[in-house]
């Protein structure tokens, strides 16, 4: 087979394999964000509400900074 061949070869296959990684994350990411939403504000304070707390500014943020704390301990 011809060097220059292969070596063309090579550098498509690497990157359609680096095309289709991409859309494939992508999608997976979709797909797991719609089935986990992230948290928010929102959220925190229907929590605190159904819970029978009044969800004040100060406790949601505090809630929100815990909730980041420990994901960036994770």
């Amino acid at each position: 087979m011809n060097l220059g061949l292969a070596i063309f070869l090579i550098i498509l296959a690497a990157l359609l394999g680096a095309v289709a990684g991409f859309y494939g994350a992508r999608t997976y990411m979709r797909n797991y964000f719609k089935k986990n939403p992230p948290i928010t504000r929102e959220m925190v304070e229907t929590m605190m509400s159904q819970m029978g707390q009044k969800p004040s500014a100060k406790k949601v943020n505090q809630v929100m900074n815990m909730i980041k704390h420990q994901a960036a301990k994770n």
